[in-house]
Formats: structure tokens, C-alpha cells, sequence
């Protein structure tokens, strides 16, 4: 009888997933409450996960710039040439590949020329987007560039095509990039920067459809095309050009610019935020309960399925996948902070938001064949950062600790894995897994597990099957808190940190784990 590879594949995940629940039925006391299973299959781990899945996304908006990643030479503020020394030591610790500049909706409105020469005599501008702030461009092309030098990442510069011009982003390109005797790479040597950068990461326009020009599918496919034509590669330095893509579940977006556009473009951008709608309120960062949180996981993980019609229709036009999926804005929304400004987005960030960013980036790892960057919203004090400061204090998140954790897992292999465990109806009918795990494989041969616990109320115990990979030494990390509202203030900086887990126990040639509530942790096995 012929079998065709689709039966074939049906088959192999039946047998799986009988496996997997015959061995839960076999290694766990019939009446116990609370017990999962993680099945790893070593072998079959192919993909890398792209060390640019980790980035991250500075906009000109509140003090996530000003205040948070500069505060200028003559600062008293302790700095290195202007950056905050604090902000960078702890920066540097996250080994952040890429960082996205400098929107965001601020992008479209920002003319690079203003932001270069000595900066006394820059001009001011009001960034109409973000409370109406007056900047003094203190920090432009030069700032930016350098501060990715020093934190040893890569930059992600998106250009102005909603107000801006093709000739514009055209000479922006030069001025970083050229070596030669060109107008604006003499420029650049005129303002104190003799190399050209080497800028790979170009994103033409941001949110097209929105505030980078309300405009239509099919007029931006047009522009974008035009826009890409006249970015040039200068010496050796090849662009990787990023279209402006869809906001959530806009698949027409999609399916409209892989139609027109096509291999004219390198990679397209995705935005997906966990919050509960633009309208009104979307409720405080820190006042929330059980109900709200168990919403908050089920929003989060809702990312998966849009991602998945997003590539259908990727891999439809682009079945080699040569167009790579940028998730270049994500993380939660909540309320700006009472007593905050208004427009600046400030909000404080809880245990519930680091184990959005351990869910969201366990999806990630699982499309590594077409999702290539994926930069969080942001960075320094502005929705879901890493980092909050309040002038010459700064305080550590609990997703700083997420991304701290997780940084093992860059460049290394993607394992794939069955899990089983219970679930949760929550509102707006959706369901969720009370756990979320990943695993992949470094280059020197460590296993690395992450597994999240979404039970707000109890522990979880884990057979995890590493199908007779010798295990000689297990170790771990893990971040909880005595609630699902703990977060880090500037008067309690420590109150949800990462901390040595001693719950793995090495048994019958697998793992027994034992996950508290409301907990992250990530394991190494050796």
C-alpha cells in the first residue's frame, strides 16, 4: 500500500504524542494532582535559534533615550561619553544582539540631519507622537551607532518613509555606510567619524498601515519598492531590507505585500502586542488578579496562532522561506504609572509580565525556519523594558531576569519536544496550558530546559524524557516571587531576582522537576 508523506507525518505525530501519554501513565502515581511530561527529542533538533530573536527596541519616546540610555557628558549621573554607565554594565550583562532605532511611530516623523554635527547646533523638535516632548536631538546617527559598539550589538535603524523621502533615506544609507569620496560619507568625517559603519538591519517605514501613513496594502508595496531601489550596498556592506508589515491579525497586509513586493525584500515585520484593546483603559501593570493574569497568558500565547496564518501565507508566495519574519515589536500594554506623563509610557513590570516574555520567546524558538529577529517594546523605561531608572537610580525587571535566563539558548540548536499537561479555560474562550517549555542544545553539547509554570496556586511536578541522553549533571535558575503582582522598585530593587533552583533531580535516566507556582526556571544538563 502506498503511503504518502503527509500519512507518514500524521502517523509519526500519533505515535508520539500515545508515547508520550502512556509514559505520564507509567511514571506518575495514578492519583497525583499537578504532574506533566516533556518528551525531548534530541535527535531531531535542525534549526538554530537566531541569536537576533533576543533583540531589543530603543524609541525616542518618554526617558526610554533621554534619562534612560543618555544623559549626556556633562551629566552628574556617572556616564561613559553621555550613556549611563549603570544602564550599560547591566546591558552588556543580556548580550543583546540587535537594537532597533529610533521608532516606533517616532521614526516616521524623524529627519536624521537634524540629529547630526556638534550638537549645540541642532535643532530642537517636538515629538508629536510620544506627550508632545521637546528634544534637543542630543542623540542622533552618531550616538546611536556608537552606543551599539560598545554595547557589541547590532544596530536596526528604521528609515522615515511617512514623512520622509526616498532621497533622504538614500543619503542616510551613505552617510553610515559609504567609505568613499561621497558627499555624505565626507560628511560623516567632517562630524568626527572617519569609518563607516558597518549597518546591515534597514526597516523602510514602520506601521504604514498606521501612524507611519495610514496607508493602503498595495500603495505601500509601491513605495516600499521604490524606497529599496535607491538604498544602495557600499563597500562590502551588504542591507537587509525590512518592509513595514502587519499589525495583529491583519493578514491582508501580509498577503498583499509577499503578492507585490515579494524577494524584493528581505525580511517582514509583524507587531503583536499583549494588551486588551486601544480603546480606554487596558488596566494597571501592578493591580490585577488571578482572572486578569490567566487572560494575560492566553492573550500572550494567542501570538502563536497569528504567527502561523502570517507564515501559511508567507510560505504560499516564498515556499524556500527567504523572506524572514521580523517580530520587531512585542510585549505587554498596560496603564502609564499613575502620577507619570502622560504619552510616555511609562509602566512598572511584574512576575505576570517576565512570564509573557518566557512564553512569547518559547513560541519564538519553534519557527526558527522562518522567524529570524524578534526585538521586544523596550528597552529602558517604556512598557515592557528591561531597565527602569529614576535619576540616578536604576532597578533590574523581572523580564530583564527572563532575557538573563534565556540568553543560553541563542545560537544554540532547537529541540523539539511533546509536552503534556493540564489547562485552564479563561475568558474570551480561550485555553490555557498551566506550562510552556523549551529546550535546545549549545555548541559545546549542553542541554538547556526552560520551562514556565502559569499555575498561579500550585507546584507542577516534570518527568522530563531526554529519550537515553546520558545525564551526568543537572543544575538550574529559577525567577518567582511570593505573588504574580511582585515587581522591583527603587526603594525594594530585589524583590523578584533570579536564584539557584535545586528542584531537578537526575531519576531513571530522565529529570524529575519540581516547578514552585508562578515560576520560571531554566536548567542545564550536562
Amino acid at each position: 500500500m502506498f503511503v504518502t508523506e503527509t500519512t507518514k507525518k500524521r502517523i509519526i505525530c500519533f505515535m508520539r504524542k500515545l508515547f508520550t501519554a502512556l509514559f505520564i501513565a507509567a511514571t506518575l502515581p495514578l492519583m497525583a494532582q499537578h504532574q506533566s511530561a516533556i518528551r525531548i527529542y534530541p535527535a531531531q533538533g535542525k534549526q538554530t535559534i537566531s541569536k537576533h530573536i533576543y533583540g531589543q527596541f530603543a524609541e525616542h519616546l518618554g526617558s526610554c533615550i533621554y534619562g534612560g540610555l543618555w544623559v549626556g557628558k556633562n551629566s552628574d549621573i556617572p556616564n561613559t561619553d553621555g550613556y549611563r554607565t549603570d544602564v550599560l554594565n547591566a546591558l552588556k550583562r543580556l548580550q543583546i544582539p540587535n537594537l532597533r532605532w529610533p521608532g516606533g511611530c517616532f521614526a516616521d516623523e524623524y529627519h536624521w540631519m537634524d540629529g547630526i554635527g556638534p550638537q549645540q547646533n541642532r535643532p530642537k523638535m517636538v515629538n508629536n507622537n510620544w506627550g508632545g516632548t521637546v528634544e534637543d536631538n542630543s542623540f542622533g546617527t552618531h550616538e546611536f551607532l556608537n552606543l551599539c559598539e560598545l554595547l557589541g550589538c547590532e544596530p536596526y535603524v528604521s528609515a522615515n518613509v511617512g514623512s520622509g523621502s526616498v532621497e533622504e533615506m538614500a543619503k542616510w544609507v551613505e552617510y553610515i555606510t559609504s567609505e568613499g569620496d561621497s558627499p555624505m560619507a565626507n560628511l560623516r568625517r567632517k562630524n568626527g567619524r572617519d569609518k563607516a559603519w558597518k549597518v546591515k538591519f534597514w526597516g523602510v517605514g514602520n506601521e504604514s498601515w498606521g501612524c507611519g501613513g495610514s496607508m493602503r496594502p498595495e500603495y505601500y508595496s509601491d513605495l516600499y519598492r521604490r524606497y529599496a531601489t535607491y538604498c544602495r550596498n557600499y563597500d562590502g556592506n551588504q542591507l537587509f531590507k525590512i518592509a513595514s508589515g502587519a499589525s495583529d491579525y491583519d493578514y491582508n497586509w501580509t498577503e498583499t505585500l509577499m503578492k507585490q513586493v515579494g524577494g524584493r525584500m528581505d525580511g517582514l515585520s509583524l507587531h503583536y502586542y499583549t494588551v486588551t484593546g486601544w480603546d480606554g483603559s487596558k488596566g494597571s501593570a501592578t493591580g490585577f488578579d488571578t482572572d486578569d493574569f490567566y487572560w494575560t497568558m492566553g492573550k500572550c500565547l494567542e501570538i502563536e496562532e497569528v504567527m502561523r496564518k502570517h507564515i501559511s501565507i508567507m510560505d504560499k508566495y516564498d515556499p524556500q522561506k527567504k523572506v524572514a519574519l521580523m517580530v520587531d515589536e512585542w510585549g505587554t500594554w498596560w496603564d502609564e504609572e499613575p502620577g507619570t506623563t502622560r504619552g510616555h509610557l511609562f509602566q512598572q513590570n511584574t512576575l505576570r509580565d517576565a512570564m509573557v516574555a518566557a512564553l512569547t520567546l518559547n513560541v519564538f524558538h519553534k519557527y526558527t525556519d522562518r522567524v529570524k529577529m524578534t526585538n521586544i517594546a523596550q528597552i529602558v523605561n517604556v512598557l515592557q523594558s528591561m531597565i527602569l531608572t529614576k535619576g540616578k537610580q536604576m532597578v533590574l525587571t523581572p523580564t530583564y531576569y527572563v532575557f538573563e535566563m534565556y540568553r543560553v539558548h541563542q545560537e544554540s540548536t532547537f529541540l523539539p519536544m511533546d509536552l503534556m499537561c493540564e489547562k485552564m479555560p479563561v475568558r474570551d474562550n480561550r485555553e490555557v496550558p498551566l506550562l510552556s517549555a523549551t529546550a535546545s542544545r549549545d555548541k559545546s553539547g549542553k542541554i538547556h530546559i526552560s520551562i514556565a509554570n502559569i499555575d498561579a496556586a500550585q507546584s507542577h511536578q516534570v518527568s522530563v524524557n531526554l529519550q537515553n541522553t546520558p545525564l551526568k549533571a543537572v543544575s538550574g535558575r529559577i525567577l518567582s516571587a511570593s505573588s504574580i503582582t511582585a515587581c522591583n522598585t527603587f526603594e525594594q530593587p530585589d524583590n523578584v531576582q533570579l536564584k539557584d533552583f535545586n528542584g531537578a533531580k537526575i531519576q531513571n535516566g530522565g529529570l524529575n522537576v519540581v516547578i514552585p507556582a508562578a515560576s520560571i526556571i531554566t536548567l542545564e544538563v550536562k
